[in-house]
């Protein structure tokens, strides 16, 4: 299984971006997906998961009501909606399955 996340930049505090995951070598919609991040000097920490059939998600309690998980298993891709962004959200965000982690797309929110 092959991850690669997109879709990440510099935004000021309170704008919007849209993360992207596209996935290869495997059955995509066979598996629940995940955003974690990691900011320098932190653990690594989860976002939000999205069930196999998307009917299931679940939310850090820090971007609850700002960020929204989906995805498209058509496209073989994951999704992170992120909006009114804050300073404290700059990190690398990762995309990530039981089997395995992809390559992070960093977010930096200026204040």
């Amino acid at each position: 299984v092959q991850l690669q996340a997109s879709g990440g930049g510099l935004v000021q505090a309170g704008g919007s971006l849209r993360l992207s995951c596209a996935f290869s070598g495997g059955a995509f919609s066979s598996y629940a997906l995940g955003w974690f991040r990691q900011a320098p000097g932190k653990k690594r920490e989860f976002v939000a998961t999205i069930s196999w059939g998307g009917g299931s998600t679940t939310y850090r309690d820090s971007v609850k009501g700002r960020f929204t998980i989906s995805r498209d298993n058509a496209k073989n891709t994951l999704y992170l909606q992120m909006n009114s962004l804050k300073p404290e959200d700059t990190a690398m965000y990762y995309c990530a399955t039981s089997a395995g982690r992809g390559q992070g797309t960093q977010v930096t929110v200026s204040s």
